[in-house]
C-alpha cells in the first residue's frame, strides 16, 4: 500500500489559482529588478538594501544598550539610514523598480498566505452543553481597567442573574484565593472574576482544582485571556451572558512554581524592568534607562533554561506561554489561537553583542532565537531567588522555576454568542504551495525495477 504525502492533498480550485498567483507574484518581485535594472543594477538594490538593513538594526541595538551622547548618535544613525538607502535609490533613478518589486512580493505573500489558509482547522475549540449555575460566585476588581466595573454596572448585572458579586475593597478582600476557596466550600458551583488577568489566573487555579466552571469578565486593562477565549472585550457585559445561555469550553492552565498563569511568566529583561517602582509612572524612559546593563548582564540574574530537550545557556529574556503564540510573536503581545493543545509555547533571546542582534533579521536561523513547544520548562539562576512577571504582576520566585502544562483542567463557561477567535494566518511552507498550485517536481525519483534491492 502506497502512502500519500501530506503535501500531496489536493485542494479547492479557489486554493490552486491563489497558489499559482503566489508563485506569478514572487516571480514579478524577483524579476523586475533584472529587467529594468540590470545585473549591475539588480545587485546595487540587493547590496544597497541589505546592508541599510543591517546598519538599522545595529544602530538600534547600539542605542538601547548605550548612554549619553552615544545612544542618540545611534538613534539618528537608525533614522537616517532608511532615509540615505530610499534617496540612493532615488538617485539612481531605481525607486521606482524597488516599490514593483516590494508591491509584486506582498502580493506574493497575500496570495500564498490565503492559499495556506484553507488548509487550516477551524481554531474554535469544542464546545461541552451546560446547564446555568444555581449559585454564581464572582470576584470583582472595581480599579481594574479604568474602572470598568462601575463603568458597565457589572455588579447590578451579575446581582440580577442571581450571582454573589464581592468587590475587591478592604483588608478582608485582599486574599483572592482565600474567597474563592471559601465560596466553593459554601456551595458555590461557579467562580468568576471580573479584573486583570493576574487575578482571573489565582481563581481559575481554584476552579481547576474543584471541577467548578469558571466565568472570565473582560474588565482588565487588556484582556488578553478573554482575547483568546473569543470573549467581547469592549463591552464586559456580554461576558454575564454566560451566566444565563451559555456553554463550556475547556483549556489549559499553566503552572509555575505550582502557581497557576494563564497567559504567560516572563524572566530576564522584561521581568526586571517591571519589578522597578518607576516603570508605572514612566514606562519608556524606566526601560531606556535599564536596558544598557540589562543587556550588558550587568545587573540581573545570569539564566539557564531547558525548554524541553532543548538547553538555552545565558538567554537575555525568556518568555513561557500557556500555549504558543503565534509565530511572529516574541513578546506574548499578541494572540493565541487555540489554548487546549497541552503544550507550553517558550521563547529565549540571547543578544549578546551587535552581531547577534543583525543575525535576528533571520529569526530562527539566529543562534540568539529560540522557539520551542514543551511541556516542561525550567529556568535555573545562581541567586535562590528571581523576579519574574506573571501574567503582568512581578513576583519573586524561588530558583529553579518549574513550568508547566495542565492539559484540559479548566472548564471556561463562555456565551453561547460572542466574538470568537480568528484563524491564524499559517505557517508559509512553500513546499505545500507548490503542491497546491500544481507544480511538478522535477527531481524524477530513482524507477522501481523488480528483482532489484
Amino acid at each position: 500500500m502506497v502512502s500519500r504525502s501530506a503535501d500531496s492533498r489536493p485542494g479547492t480550485p479557489a486554493q490552486r489559482w491563489t497558489a499559482r498567483a503566489a508563485f506569478l507574484f514572487a516571480a514579478v518581485a524577483a524579476a523586475a529588478p533584472l529587467l529594468f535594472a540590470g545585473v549591475r543594477g539588480a545587485l546595487g538594490l540587493l547590496v544597497v538594501g541589505t546592508g541599510g538593513a543591517v546598519v538599522t538594526v545595529a544602530a538600534l541595538y547600539w542605542f538601547l544598550t548605550r548612554r549619553g551622547v552615544f545612544r542618540w548618535i545611534a538613534c539618528a544613525v537608525a533614522v537616517l539610514a532608511p532615509v540615505v538607502v530610499f534617496a540612493l535609490f532615488a538617485r539612481g533613478h531605481l525607486l521606482w523598480v524597488v516599490l514593483v518589486s516590494c508591491a509584486a512580493a506582498a502580493l506574493a505573500l497575500i496570495c500564498a498566505r490565503a492559499a495556506l489558509l484553507g488548509d487550516r482547522a477551524p481554531a474554535s475549540p469544542v464546545e461541552y452543553p451546560a446547564p446555568p449555575p444555581r449559585r454564581p460566585f464572582l470576584i470583582m476588581n472595581p480599579h481594574s481597567g479604568g474602572g470598568k466595573v462601575a463603568k458597565f454596572e457589572l455588579r447590578r448585572r451579575a446581582e440580577e442573574f442571581g450571582a454573589e458579586v464581592v468587590l475587591l475593597e478592604g483588608p478582608d478582600t485582599v486574599d483572592v484565593a482565600a474567597l474563592a476557596r471559601r465560596a466553593v466550600t459554601e456551595g458555590a458551583d461557579l467562580l468568576g472574576v471580573a479584573g486583570g488577568d493576574g487575578t482571573q489566573a489565582l481563581v481559575a487555579g481554584i476552579a481547576a482544582e474543584n471541577d467548578v466552571p469558571f466565568l472570565v469578565i473582560s474588565a482588565g486593562t487588556r484582556n488578553h485571556f478573554a482575547l483568546d477565549l473569543g470573549l467581547d472585550r469592549t463591552d464586559p457585559t456580554t461576558c454575564l451572558d454566560a451566566l444565563r445561555d451559555g456553554v463550556e469550553i475547556h483549556v489549559d492552565l499553566g503552572r509555575i512554581n505550582g502557581r497557576p498563569f494563564v497567559n504567560n511568566a516572563s524572566f530576564g529583561v522584561y521581568a526586571e524592568i517591571v519589578r522597578s517602582p518607576a516603570y508605572r509612572e514612566d514606562k519608556a524612559a524606566t526601560v531606556l534607562r535599564l536596558l544598557p546593563d540589562l543587556l550588558a548582564g550587568d545587573t540581573g540574574a545570569r539564566l539557564d533554561a531547558r525548554l524541553g530537550d532543548t538547553a538555552v545557556a545565558g538567554p537575555q529574556a525568556i518568555l513561557v506561554s500557556n500555549n504558543p503564540y503565534g509565530s511572529s510573536d516574541l513578546a506574548g503581545l499578541s494572540r493565541r489561537d487555540r489554548l487546549d493543545r497541552g503544550v507550553l509555547g517558550a521563547v529565549a533571546v540571547s543578544v549578546a553583542n551587535t552581531r547577534e542582534a543583525v543575525g535576528l533579521l533571520r529569526r530562527t536561523r539566529s543562534h540568539g532565537l529560540t522557539q520551542r513547544t514543551a511541556t516542561e520548562a525550567i529556568i535555573s539562576a545562581d541567586p535562590p531567588q528571581i523576579h519574574v512577571g506573571v501574567d503582568g504582576e512581578s513576583l519573586l520566585l524561588d530558583t529553579p522555576v518549574r513550568c508547566v502544562a495542565e492539559p484540559g483542567v479548566l472548564r471556561v463557561r463562555v456565551p453561547t454568542t460572542r466574538p470568537g477567535t480568528r484563524t491564524p494566518a499559517p505557517v508559509l511552507d512553500w513546499i505545500r504551495l507548490r503542491s497546491l498550485a500544481g507544480i511538478r517536481d522535477t527531481r524524477a525519483a530513482p524507477a522501481y525495477r523488480p528483482g532489484r534491492s
